[in-house]
């Protein structure tokens, strides 16, 4: 996600990947807002000064194609006629005014992507002939009333398998995070949530002159998604959820499974790589393939070589297994570490292509929003609590985000009461819509995706043996994109449930068969860096708005 203030991530990309991207909570249970909250959103007769804005739409800055205008809101929907903040909009008019059906919002997630650009992500698609897309900045992102947090310095040291000594350190950072949150927050930082941002939403389509709005959101975004349709049934028409969060873990459980989700694509690149001993030889069992892996960590732990220890080596092999057109890089990289020495160009070489792995998993921004918006349901309190987790984590969910995902985050001592309890998700009023999920997607979980339909009563689209996030119009599944294009512009559902293939695995031979017309050679250790960029580069994995 991008920033949207001052960024507290001061690790480098890659070693950033590993610990601390997102952070969220603990269990708590799902409320709903009060009825007459609700009844107070959902009618417009309180909000009549906002609902009758006029925009003055200009040529947005960044892009003349698009245009922007700046709305107004309440910055408490209890209170309309108190203060106000502004919400920066664009769009992208129907390119086909005959075939035109209406507006359809987008959101990037987060939380706290910013989304102005996000019409241009649907370039290329039918969308742009009947839809007026329109992306915004929720409140408190950038060009919308910015919301900031003061720039600390951790006081943790970066360690993806922290000593149980260390752990006052992590609770003492995310301390003095939060802190620095509430210093920076003002009045707004509390009214910064998910329903608030709904309500803006539909504030938006009020102002656009339109009875309903459509819309595709992705990550944070489905849930955003879910709680406008569960507040606002009436004025949602169709609504696609790409890569969902879980209605059951909002918010910290959700981002321990982040780790969960990249330990068991490690396992399935380990027992991939396993039955491919022939060609890589680093173990001929998931077993023997992950013991290499411990090898090489203890390694690059007792001897870092140009900044790249244990902490991203680990990072490292979250961000090649999640992708499956990295697989035999990742072995190959595995390899060169343990047969090398520090010191050698190969080992260099090695180290290369290691931290290009490890950015490929998710770049590390910290803003005010995402640290506002994840304390809108309760954590624990008790760092015990977190420290048990830690343990686990540590020892077994080491790679990608890790034991991060397990640590205190600033909502550990969130500063501030939350003004309502979080949306209590349902579908009653608006039609049926998507739910996209791919099956090793690191940032939403797989569970997520189907406990997501089942509880609006979705169709399901999942993409097998995939560890993309975000599909849609963005991936270049071909599958994913007819169902969902066929759905929002024809109206035609797919079937209840249904499969689409996931990028392919590289196309090298088991020991078990026979040699095939491509019996890929070795990359040499000095292509290898290269190799994963322009990977990743052809795939379409970088440079995507989450």
């Amino acid at each position: 996600m991008r920033s949207t203030t001052a960024i507290r991530g001061r690790w480098s990309r890659a070693a950033a990947l590993t610990l601390a991207l997102l952070g969220l909570l603990g269990t708590q249970v799902v409320t709903a807002t009060s009825a007459a909250d609700a009844a107070e959103t959902a009618n417009p007769a309180a909000l009549k000064e906002f609902y009758g804005q006029v925009p003055n739409w200009q040529p947005c800055k960044f892009n003349t194609g698009l245009d922007c205008a700046t709305l107004v809101v309440p910055l408490d929907y209890r209170k309309p006629k108190q203060e106000k903040i502004s919400l920066s909009v664009s769009r992208l008019k129907a390119g086909d005014p005959a075939k035109r059906r209406g507006i359809l919002l987008t959101n990037p997630g987060g939380p706290g992507g910013s989304g102005l650009a996000m019409p241009t992500y649907f370039y290329g698609t039918p969308l742009t002939e009947v839809y007026d897309l329109i992306g915004f900045d929720p409140r408190g992102v950038n060009e919308s009333t910015l919301l900031s947090c003061e720039v600390t310095t951790d006081l943790h040291k970066l360690n993806s398998r922290p000593e149980d000594k260390d752990f006052p350190a992590w609770a003492a950072s995310a301390r003095q995070s939060e802190e620095a949150c509430r210093k920076a927050g003002g009045a707004l930082r509390k009214h910064v949530n998910t329903p608030n941002t709904a309500r803006d939403m539909d504030v938006i389509r009020g102002v656009l002159g339109e009875k309903k709005l459509n819309y595709v959101g992705y990550s944070y975004g489905t849930y955003l998604g879910a709680v406008y349709g569960s507040l606002f049934p009436k004025q949602l028409d169709r609504s696609v959820l790409d890569s969902a969060v879980h209605p059951e873990w909002i918010w910290r459980e959700q981002f321990k499974r982040q780790s969960v989700a990249f330990r068991e694509n490690v396992d399935l690149w380990a027992e991939w790589a396993g039955q491919r001993n022939n060609r890589f030889g680093i173990g001929k069992t998931k077993a023997e393939v992950l013991a290499t892996v411990e090898q090489v960590a203890a390694k690059l732990h007792a001897k870092p070589v140009d900044g790249f220890d244990r902490t991203q080596f680990d990072a490292g092999m979250g961000g090649g297994a999640r992708y499956r057109f990295n697989w035999e890089f990742l072995a190959e990289d595995v390899k060169y570490f343990r047969d090398f020495q520090p010191g050698s160009a190969e080992f260099a070489e090695a180290v290369k292509a290691g931290k290009e792995l490890a950015a490929l998993g998710l770049a590390q921004l910290r803003a005010g929003v995402f640290d506002t918006v994840t304390c809108e349901a309760d954590w624990p309190a008790d760092l015990n609590t977190y420290y048990q987790d830690m343990r686990e984590f540590r020892d077994r969910y080491p790679y990608g985000l890790g034991v991060g995902r397990a640590a205190p985050r600033t909502c550990t001592f969130r500063s501030f009461t939350p003004p309502e309890q979080p949306v209590k998700l349902k579908r009653k009023g608006y039609q049926t819509g998507l739910v996209i999920q791919a099956d090793g997607d690191t940032q939403t979980h797989y569970d997520g995706g189907p406990a997501m339909a089942e509880r609006l009563e979705n169709h399901l689209i999942s993409v097998a043996d995939e560890g993309r996030h975000g599909l849609y119009a963005l991936g270049g599944n071909t599958c994913v994109d007819e169902h969902v294009n066929r759905y929002l512009v024809d109206g035609v559902l797919p079937p209840s449930r249904v499969i689409c293939a996931g990028t392919p695995r590289p196309d090298v031979p088991a020991d078990t068969e026979s040699a095939r017309s491509r019996r890929s050679a070795p990359t040499p250790p000095s292509a290898l860096a290269e190799k994963v960029r322009a990977a990743a580069v052809a795939n379409k994995v970088t440079n995507l708005p989450f």
